[in-house]
């Protein structure tokens, strides 16, 4: 009997890489609206909802839902909380890191708040957290999940889908004149943008780093910090467009190597897509940060394992004037990537989770009474109101263009 999946939300293309590959389940996967950075890094053959509005979401869900036998979210539990499902919460990026079910939720590196909250919208996150049959991280987000439940899953892998990004794609035609990275991330502290510029002044080498004009503004913080970034980028630096997902394994192999997270500690998508299409990659590695998958831990081979320019640059030097050094480092990081990001292992392993809770719970529906489920809904929409331009633009009938009911009212850009 083939399991049948409802997703909603979809962080990185990673659950569309997972419905690819499964062999007892069988994935429909619905996302949010793309804008800003999104409409580059987010694939065409995706079902998309065509609101950003949450009831409409609901709706769409509700008319659907007895389809399905379990629901997985990413970034959306709060759909599958007010269609009152039986879901597993899976958190990527700032999902658990900042949440918002918590007051003036921030990232550990800055001191402006992301998400600024008032008491009954953070109890409804909260309840929509507690709710979920299972909550699954891996990496440095199962640092944050911890925090909150004792039953969190830790699973590190994230699949690469091996079509796309392989050996065998045609690089971009490019004029090449010296050794080139390719640093395709977004530009700012949490990807260690400013560190990269520190070690680029202490290189002995020559070469040029292709980046894409992306940074994160989502905060005031964040727009003073690219300004920074922008005043004192070094020369080597050659900003490009920002570039569809479906181009970027072109750049991959045009690249003589990736640079990619200089601060997290953890590998991204970006590290293991380089190195599944050949192409040697740098980040940071805190081998205090445990890499687990299948409950054993596996240790990252990325270098360098400090962060400071110092070591930066020494890595830097060492991948530009050395093709032995460059060799044996890719050698290292293939074997670690292959085993973390094969897209068939991975669905493996969502098979088997599907299939042991959909043996506990019976029904993709949660079963909670009609009434507390109406009262869930309106508690939302009250408490989405409860900020002083939706009252004034009740009360005034402001031209605010923000739509009253939507959790997205000041939707940072795309966060992958």
């Amino acid at each position: 009997m083939v399991i049948k999946v409802l997703a909603i939300g979809d962080v990185g293309s990673i659950i569309r890489t997972i419905r690819k590959h499964t062999k007892k389940s069988k994935i429909h996967l619905i996302n949010v609206p793309q804008d800003g950075a999104g409409i580059f890094t987010e694939p065409d053959d995706v079902e998309l909802f065509k609101t950003w509005k949450v009831q409409e979401h609901v709706k769409k869900i509700n008319e659907i839902k007895d389809e399905f036998d379990i629901c997985l979210t990413t970034a959306s539990e709060r759909v599958a909380y007010l269609a009152d499902l039986n879901y597993v919460a899976y958190y990527l990026g700032r999902d658990i890191d900042v949440p918002r079910f918590k007051k003036n939720s921030t990232e550990e590196w800055q001191n402006e708040p992301l998400f600024n909250r008032n008491f009954f919208e953070r109890k409804f996150y909260w309840n929509a957290f507690k709710n979920a049959v299972a909550h699954v991280a891996g990496m440095w987000q199962y640092e944050h999940l911890a925090k909150y439940t004792k039953t969190g899953i830790n699973s590190a892998r994230i699949p690469i889908d091996t079509d796309e990004f392989n050996p065998g794609i045609e690089p971009i035609k490019r004029k090449k004149t010296k050794f080139t990275f390719f640093s395709p991330m977004r530009m700012e502290r949490a990807k260690g943008t400013d560190l990269l510029w520190q070690a680029i002044k202490l290189c002995k080498s020559d070469f040029e780093v292709l980046g894409v004009d992306w940074f994160g503004e989502t905060t005031k913080e964040e727009r003073e910090f690219k300004k920074k970034l922008i005043d004192e980028m070094p020369s080597q630096i050659k900003l490009i467009p920002p570039i569809k997902r479906s181009e970027m394994p072109k750049y991959y192999r045009f690249a003589d190597a990736v640079i990619a997270n200089l601060f997290i500690g953890t590998f991204e998508l970006v590290g293991l897509e380089s190195v599944m299409c050949g192409t040697p990659v740098i980040q940071y590695t805190n081998h205090k940060r445990k890499i687990i998958v299948d409950k054993k831990e596996i240790k990252q081979p990325f270098l360098p394992f400090s962060n400071d320019p110092k070591s930066i640059a020494d890595v830097i030097d060492k991948v530009v004037e050395s093709k032995e050094f460059r060799e044996k480092l890719f050698g290292e990081e293939y074997e670690f990537v292959n085993e973390i990001a094969n897209p068939e292992k991975c669905a493996e392993w969502w098979d088997e989770l599907f299939e042991d809770l959909t043996k506990k719970y019976k029904s993709i529906r949660k079963n909670s009474s009609p009434l507390r489920v109406k009262l869930r809904m309106c508690g939302f929409l009250i408490a989405n109101r409860l900020y002083s331009y939706k009252i004034k633009k009740l009360l005034l009938g402001s031209s605010s263009s923000k739509t009253g009911q939507t959790i997205y009212d000041n939707q940072p850009q795309n966060n992958s």
